[in-house]
This record gives C-alpha cells, sequence and structure tokens, in this order.
C-alpha cells in the first residue's frame, strides 16, 4: 500500500502548491459560449439619430467602441478550429469502431458519421436557435426560434452582402462572423450525441438511432448549452464554469448512455461471451485523431473568454497546453492503475485513459494552471478506470463505455474545474466554496435533466419503433442485418 500513500501525497503536495498561485481575471464568469443576442450586431449598423452637438464627440467614441470589427485572424482559428472539431467525428468512429466485433464495424461507424448528417440539418434549421439565440421566456432555459434557418446573419446594402458578426459582449471590438460561431458551436452537437452510441453498439436499430440523434439533440443538448453558454441562461447566471463541454457534452452524452440502456438491454451473451474488440490498430488512430480535433475543441473555446479579445490568443494557448498535458498524464494513470490491478498495461487502457483525461480537462481547460492540468488528468485516468470496473460489479452492458469514460469523467471534470480553478475565476483551493457548490448544482442538474428525458425518449421509441434488433440479426451482425454490407471481403 505504499504507492498509495506516495500518490495521495504527491496530490496533496502538488495541490497546495497551486493553491497561492492564483492569476486572477477581474470577472470569474464563465468563458465558454456568450449570448449571441447580446454581443451580434452587424458589421455596418445602421446610423442613429445624433446625439446634443456638445455630446457627440463622447457619443461617437462610445459608439465606435461598442461597434464589432472583423478580426480576420480570429477568423482564420476559428474556421481551423471548426474543421478540427469536425475531424473528432472519424476519429470517434475509428476509436469506437475497432472496439466492436468485426461484424458490427460499420454499423458503428455510421452511428458517428450520420450524426453529422442528421444534427448539421438540425443545428441550421432549428438547434442553433434553441441554443444560442435569445432567451425564450426570461427564465434562462431555452433560446427562441428567432435564429431558425440561420437567419439574421447576412443582409444586403446595395446589391453587397453584409454579414453579422460575433463578439464576446465583454470584450473590445474584435469579432468573427456570426456563421463560423453557429458552425463551430455545430460540431459540439454533433459529435456530442456521436458519443452516446459507444453504449448502445452491437444491437441498436438504425432507425431508432436515427430518430434518437434527432430528438436528443433538441430536447437535451440544445437546451443544456442555452443553460451553461449563454448569458441569460440560468447556470451562466449563476456562475457554473465549463469552459469546452464538461457538462454540456461529456456529462450530459454520458448519463444518457446509461439511461438509454435502461430500456435497450445487454448484448446476446453479455457478460458470458467473449466480445474482444476486433481492430485495436484501428482503436489507437482513433484516439490519435480525438486528440488532435481536440485542439480545436478546446483551444477554440477561448474565443470568448473573458476579458480576452483574441480567440488566437493567451487563453487559448493556455487551454492548447492544458490540452496536452490532462491527457497525457491521463494515459499514463490508466495503463499504470491497469499494470497494477491486472498485471499488464494494454494499449487499449492507455488510449482509454488519453481520452479520460481530456474528457476530464475540457471543463477546466481555459480556468487551470500546467499544474493543476496534471492532477486532473492523473484523477481521470484512475477514476475513469474505476468506472469501466464498475460495469462487471454493477452487469450493466456499456458496450464500449460512454458512461464510465464520458459520464464518469465528465462529473469528475466538472466537480474539480470548482476546485483547482486559479486563471479568471476562483475555486476551492483559493478559497471561493461558493464556487464548487456552483458546480454541484450545475452537474446534478443537468446530469437528471439528460437522465430523465432521455428515458422518456427511449421509453417512446422503445413502444413505438422499438430500440432492439432481433436476437437472429444480431447475431448476424448489425453490417449485414441493417446495412446490407460487410467491413471486411
Amino acid at each position: 500500500m505504499k504507492w498509495k500513500r506516495s500518490i495521495i501525497t504527491l496530490v496533496l503536495a502538488a495541490a497546495a502548491f497551486m493553491a497561492p498561485t492564483a492569476v486572477l481575471a477581474e470577472e470569474a464568469k464563465a468563458p465558454a459560449v456568450a449570448a449571441t443576442q447580446a454581443a451580434v450586431t452587424s458589421a455596418q449598423a445602421a446610423p442613429v439619430a445624433a446625439p446634443p452637438a456638445e455630446a457627440a464627440p463622447a457619443a461617437a467614441e462610445a459608439s465606435k467602441v461598442a461597434e464589432p470589427v472583423l478580426n480576420t485572424g480570429n477568423t482564420a482559428w476559428m474556421l481551423v478550429c471548426a474543421a478540427l472539431v469536425l475531424l473528432m467525428l472519424p476519429g470517434l468512429a475509428l476509436f469506437y469502431g475497432g472496439m466492436v466485433r468485426s461484424k458490427n464495424v460499420l454499423s458503428t461507424l455510421m452511428h458517428s458519421f450520420v450524426a453529422m448528417g442528421i444534427v448539421g440539418v438540425q443545428w441550421a434549421v432549428i438547434g442553433y436557435s434553441l441554443a444560442f439565440g435569445p432567451d425564450m421566456g426570461g427564465m434562462g432555459l431555452v433560446g427562441d426560434f428567432s435564429r431558425a434557418l440561420l437567419n439574421g446573419m447576412i443582409s444586403f446594402k446595395d446589391g453587397a452582402p453584409v454579414y453579422t458578426l460575433w463578439q464576446n459582449v465583454t470584450s473590445e471590438p474584435n469579432a468573427i462572423p456570426e456563421y463560423v460561431f453557429a458552425m463551430f458551436q455545430g460540431m459540439f452537437a454533433m459529435i456530442t450525441v456521436a458519443l452516446i452510441s459507444g453504449a448502445m453498439a452491437e444491437r441498436v436499430k438504425f432507425s431508432a438511432y436515427c430518430v434518437f440523434v434527432l430528438l436528443w439533440t433538441t430536447l437535451v443538448y440544445d437546451p443544456l448549452a442555452h443553460w451553461v453558454w449563454m448569458v441569460d441562461g440560468w447556470l451562466f447566471k449563476k456562475g457554473a464554469l465549463d469552459f469546452a463541454g464538461g457538462t454540456v457534452v461529456h456529462l450530459s452524452s454520458g448519463i444518457s448512455a446509461l439511461a438509454f440502456l435502461i430500456f435497450l438491454g445487454k448484448r446476446h451473451g453479455f457478460p458470458h461471451e467473449r466480445m474482444a474488440p476486433h481492430n485495436l490498430s484501428m482503436t489507437m488512430l482513433g484516439v490519435g485523431l480525438l486528440w488532435f480535433g481536440w485542439f480545436g475543441f478546446n483551444a477554440g473555446s477561448a474565443v470568448v473568454g473573458v476579458n480576452n479579445v483574441d480567440a488566437a490568443g493567451g487563453l487559448a494557448g493556455l487551454a492548447f497546453a492544458t490540452t496536452t498535458i490532462a491527457p497525457a498524464a491521463g494515459g499514463l494513470a490508466w495503463m499504470i492503475a491497469e499494470w497494477i490491478h491486472a498485471g499488464r498495461p494494454s494499449a487499449l487502457g492507455f488510449g482509454s485513459g488519453v481520452v479520460a483525461g481530456l474528457v476530464g480537462i475540457t471543463p477546466a481547460a481555459g480556468f487551470v494552471q500546467p499544474g493543476a492540468a496534471i492532477i486532473i488528468g492523473l484523477g481521470a485516468g484512475v477514476i475513469c478506470y474505476l468506472g469501466v470496473l464498475m460495469k462487471a460489479k454493477l452487469k450493466y452492458d456499456d458496450s464500449l463505455d460512454a458512461f464510465g469514460v464520458h459520464g464518469v469523467g465528465g462529473t469528475f471534470g466538472a466537480l474539480v474545474t470548482g476546485v483547482f480553478a486559479t486563471v479568471g475565476a476562483t475555486g476551492l483551493l483559493s478559497g471561493n466554496v461558493s464556487q464548487f457548490i456552483t458546480q454541484v448544482i450545475g452537474v446534478v442538474s443537468a446530469g437528471a435533466y439528460a437522465f430523465i428525458v432521455t428515458l422518456v425518449i427511449a421509453f417512446i421509441l422503445d413502444k413505438t419503433i422499438g430500440l432492439r434488433v432481433e436476437k437472429e440479426d444480431e447475431i448476424m451482425g448489425l453490417d449485414q442485418t441493417q446495412h446490407s454490407e460487410s467491413a471486411y471481403n
């Protein structure tokens, strides 16, 4: 047990070292996604009535400061980040696809790719408006329909297009086109629902999955994004910290995966039949693509950092650094824990630890310094490993550990953000107990909402079109029975 005491001593020492190095910003507010309706305005605003002559210079100066100005550097950076996040979908497809049996490879790949199609259209038609439109009803729960079909982002003056710009409400004029912001956020919506597919692999009907993707994104993801990432969202107003999606993306998807399993049931033969991954080389390639794309996921979220007027500036650099450090620590922690527990380290274990570290750092990426990122990565690796082991004891069939990694890791990351935050906000180690309490409220409320709504969706689908394929189809494999294809000839 000496190694356990050594690890505990190391963690406590590092935590004590971190506390006095707090770097405080002027405001302790979440720099995740700020309100579009409060910050969005036209690049060429219509003239207004002139103020009195004596007030004209001051008014003109104030108007000059308030008017957004397109920043081409920020725009280029956000275009790259959006593309990087989209690349995570093929990465996730390979990560999940390698872990299933060969008869279900294409089916598993399709779960990630079809989410790109369904959510890509849903986001443009209604999703963006529900998530980032002006608040409906003043309760901070969901946006209105003013941005449906991405309405109002372009106008014409003398036949020339004028693009609506988006900027953080706390920053100086330094904006990007709202189209770019909308697409960046759309990539988040795509991958979030695709994460859930890891729990239902090898036995879910493709038709039921497609309907689930549409309903879940509309009823769960879009409202949660509004709660946490809009200035008029109720959790944003409470000061909940979620830099890039620990609560909105990982906690919600992991908890929803667990809820869906209640109605889906176990795979035929689980847990007695061996269901080994068919191609771990594919899975490890997926890990690399996920880590690569995650830099856009986390560093790109600096676009709305408090007091950060440059999306490609210092806060993005911090998020990039922590997104390098935490998954490295997570991979090592999972590998060592598995080495001690099972006797040998595995490639799948290291890769899973990297993903766990990425999940853990996501809500904290721009709020913590590198020392804390190491601790978060180590903690996520060990805790998610234990979360996966819990599956065997509780006997639920989370095929590819969506809950064990994303549900457990997202919860851990959201909570420790309220402990280690020192940049732009203060956490428990800096004496801010209320921030940790706010994080707990955010985790409980978002988790409960996602779980309950997912239960309702799964119940309705189960009683109407059905969730599971027939036993014979499952034994034959979903590639043939759902898609009439085979991954390998």
